[in-house]
């Protein structure tokens, strides 16, 4: 296990991107950290709000305070695969010789932002979602593969539903964490318009390089999660699955489909990252119970029940969270 200098120099080098960040983006605390948690942690995130209050500036700050390459996708009903992960191109050379060129597509970039991914359509969206769990785009028998650090953060705006094409279940569970985006409160809102009005923005420096960004999530692989922990992220994921014996009574009544294995695989990798941030070489359960609205919200199906009687994802589940047992290790 890494000592704890090393520990301290890991959480200094994450809280100083969260310094350059706070220097543009205001408030939204927790949504900063969880998509650095994301980023360290290998997933995708699903950031979902009305226009205007940060998502996209988000990813182009974290891009300039990581010296990480930067892409951003307008996503539309007519946007083709091809726009995504490129395509062949014909050339010429000096002689008059023809011959075929893979032109990459803005997805092969570290950080990609899948600005209104709703509203392209079906096939589009698949390109995507398979770049984002193979980490490869293959153009005829080539295979061309991603660079990491890889991390694509969609945005969907809920308001405006007409006209789109709501990501299937099975694409919603490849996103590591569904992260939901309010408004600023009063005090955030009078910074916002004191640095609107300002002569100049503030400049960001780049304090992290991609190669300290691969070694933190190395170091991250090697914090522990005891046997209690994992049980409780085992138990709580169980508890959401209606058909199990360890189902809880909400999830019988409300719930149509739990979660699957991606969220106990979520809640732990991301309770890795969480612990260095916190300053700890172990995960501990309020790790698990800081990141289980995010890890587990988009993979859980309501019934008509729950609809009917005005019941969130949210509500359920933070309801199913405070009844799991934690193991007393006295």
């Amino acid at each position: 296990m890494p000592s704890d200098q090393s520990l301290e120099q890991l959480s200094s080098q994450i809280e100083s991107v969260r310094g350059e960040i706070g220097k543009i983006i205001v408030g939204h605390q927790e949504v900063v950290d969880w998509v650095l948690i994301a980023l360290l942690a290998g997933g995708h995130v699903l950031l979902e709000g009305v226009p205007g209050l940060g998502k996209t500036t988000l990813l182009r700050t974290l891009g300039h305070a990581l010296r990480l390459r930067y892409s951003r996708i307008q996503f539309t009903p007519d946007l083709m695969p091809a726009d995504i992960v490129g395509s062949m191109v014909m050339e010429t050379d000096d002689r008059g010789v023809k011959s075929l060129r893979f032109q990459p597509g803005p997805v092969f970039a570290h950080l990609v932002l899948a600005d209104e991914i709703n509203r392209a359509t079906p096939k589009t969206q698949s390109a995507l979602l398979e770049a984002m769990q193979e980490r490869t785009v293959t153009s005829g028998t080539v295979t061309h593969e991603l660079a990491e650090p890889f991390l694509v953060m969609a945005t969907q705006n809920p308001l405006e539903m007409e006209g789109t094409y709501p990501l299937p279940e099975a694409q919603l569970d490849r996103f590591m964490m569904k992260i939901l985006v309010g408004y600023p409160t009063r005090q955030e809102l009078d910074i916002i318009i004191e640095r609107t009005m300002a002569a100049s923005q503030p400049q960001i420096d780049r304090v992290v390089d991609r190669d300290q960004i691969l070694n933190i999530r190395r170091a991250a692989r090697e914090v522990l999660a005891a046997q209690h922990v994992r049980d409780f992220a085992a138990h709580l994921v169980l508890s959401t699955q209606p058909e199990q014996t360890e189902a809880h009574p909400l999830a019988l009544k409300y719930i149509r489909y739990g979660s699957s294995p991606r969220g106990a695989q979520a809640l732990i990798q991301g309770g890795r990252v969480m612990a260095m941030m916190r300053g700890r070489w172990n995960v501990s359960i309020d790790d698990l119970k800081a990141l289980a609205l995010p890890c587990l919200r988009h993979r859980i199906i309501l019934n008509f029940d729950a609809h009917a009687e005005g019941k969130t994802t949210d509500s359920i589940l933070s309801e199913i969270m405070s009844a799991v047992p934690v193991a007393n290790l006295a």
